[in-house]
């Protein structure tokens, strides 16, 4: 398999500097704050072995670790601060978590990469999380176990899982990572409004108004009439469209801009231009405002994880937080449906990676069989969490059953996912996409508000990615 180089696998993600690169090649002692001073892995593809004592788990939430502390089996006790967690077998794991703002969690990960050879046994990374928009980067790398030639799973563990989830960490047949969850897109609406401006609130019919983008172009400009608007900003339709492009970002060293990526620099000026969103960002205030009891919009492009992890919280009036409670009365929780939209899409996903050079082959394993591939679990976490999990049969005999979401006014959102799990194609991803869809993004906002011509955005792109990835030569735009 073509690895990434240890200077490139740094580069890859745009963010760490040649010198740092250097500094950790060189072996130069590792940051003194308590997130990074646990390194990580290594070029070598096997353990030692003697098992290991502690078990580094690295990631950039509590995301999985509140997966792992809930479900995973072997579990016997958990620190009060949550920063180690005790096995049955005597096994601390040691949680180190760094945020994703500004690229932080890949830069301190990939310096503990790079020292792994040299770090102590039970300072070594032994599981490590990514994200489906940098996962190339990493599992096509020395520094990513094979889960089935290294690790030992089989194919028969394996079964079960949706084929994108391994299709998207696998490279020349090399399957270096594996997932609990799947995440396909659906687009969640606010019933009342879907009933003032439609007429109705039903899912069916509310998503034959809106199965293709013409459809959903003349909704907007009904809601936009009543007083609504149809999205909150300008990204929140930007992945329905990237994921459904004709080909990768990257080809060799020329960046291509899909066409129809460029439909969705067209929509989202028509829909600024003409007042139908709140010109918002992803994750900011206007648009978390907007998915509340206060909000005017029709609604949200939102994948699996979105729906329990985010919509939920913004929907409430009184936060958990502070004593609320989910349940229909607290702000718009139980207004809310969804339906499939204009075009199948995905959203995110966390993949579990064993660390080259970890000495806990067998709990990685053990870890990876029981929290990725073991039907009851996987079923038990959707009913306890409305998660979406990486088992075909397990989600088919929810989507087939009586199970409702009393956030989602009784509907049972699991047999949508269903559907659209299947649709999920990942041909197209590639080690770059990160970068290139944040900067084609941000290059773009100061177009849609007026600040720049498109051609000046164009240019903007260009000399963004040009300087984040100095490797790339050319950008060819759609005729």
């Amino acid at each position: 398999m073509k690895k990434i180089s240890r200077r490139n696998f740094l580069l890859a993600s745009g963010a760490v500097t040649i010198g740092a690169a250097l500094a950790a090649c060189g072996g130069s002692s590792a940051s003194t704050s308590t997130a990074s001073s646990a390194p990580a892995s290594s070029a070598a593809a096997s353990g030692t072995s003697a098992a290991g004592k502690v078990l580094n788990i690295w990631c950039w939430n509590d995301e999985f670790q509140s997966r792992f502390n809930d479900y995973y089996p072997e579990v016997s006790e958990i620190a009060a601060d949550k920063s180690t967690t005790t096995l049955k077998d005597g096994t601390t794991v040691k949680w180190t978590i760094n945020a994703n703002e500004n690229n932080n969690y890949q830069n301190k990960l990939d310096e503990a990469l790079l020292s792994q050879d040299s770090a102590a046994g039970d300072d070594k990374i032994d599981i490590f999380l990514i994200e489906a928009d940098y996962a190339l980067k990493y599992v096509d790398s020395d520094y990513v176990l094979d889960v089935k030639a290294d690790i030992g799973l089989t194919d028969s563990d394996l079964a079960g899982q949706y084929q994108y989830t391994k299709d998207i960490v696998t490279v020349d047949g090399s399957q270096r990572g594996t997932t609990w969850q799947a995440t396909p897109g659906l687009f969640a609406y606010r019933r009342s409004i879907a009933k003032d401006v439609l007429g109705t609130d039903d899912p069916t019919e509310v998503q034959a108004h809106l199965s293709d983008w013409d459809k959903f172009n003349d909704v907007a400009a009904q809601a936009s009439a009543k007083g609504y608007k149809m999205l909150s900003g300008f990204d929140d339709a930007y992945r329905t469209f990237s994921n459904n492009v004709a080909a990768p970002w990257v080809d060799g060293t020329t960046v291509t801009v899909d066409e129809n990526i460029m439909k969705w620099v067209e929509q989202t000026k028509e829909y600024t231009d003409k007042g139908y969103n709140n010109k918002s960002s992803l994750w900011d205030s206007q648009w978390a405002a907007d998915q509340g009891p206060t909000g005017k919009v029709f609604g949200f492009f939102y994948s699996t994880w979105g729906i329990n992890f985010t919509l939920l919280g913004n929907s409430l009036e009184t936060p958990v937080a502070e004593g609320g409670k989910e349940e229909v009365g607290n702000g718009i929780y139980g207004d809310y449906a969804v339906c499939e939209g204009p075009q199948p899409y995905y959203w995110g996903g966390t993949w579990i990676c064993g660390a080259a050079g970890s000495d806990n082959i067998e709990t990685i394993k053990d870890v990876m069989q029981k929290l990725t591939c073991d039907e009851a679990i996987m079923k038990q976490i959707t009913m306890d969490t409305q998660d979406y999990t990486n088992n075909e049969k397990a989600m088919n005999e929810i989507a087939n059953s009586d199970y409702s979401s009393a956030f989602l006014g009784g509907q049972n959102h699991i047999a949508l996912f269903a559907e659209a799990a299947t649709k999920i194609d990942m041909s197209n991803a590639g080690p770059y996409d990160q970068g290139l869809n944040e900067s084609f993004q941000n290059a773009f906002k100061d177009y849609f508000t007026g600040n720049v011509d498109e051609d000046t955005a164009k240019a903007n792109f260009e000399t963004a990615i040009k300087e984040k990835y100095p490797e790339l030569t050319d950008v060819v735009w759609p005729a």
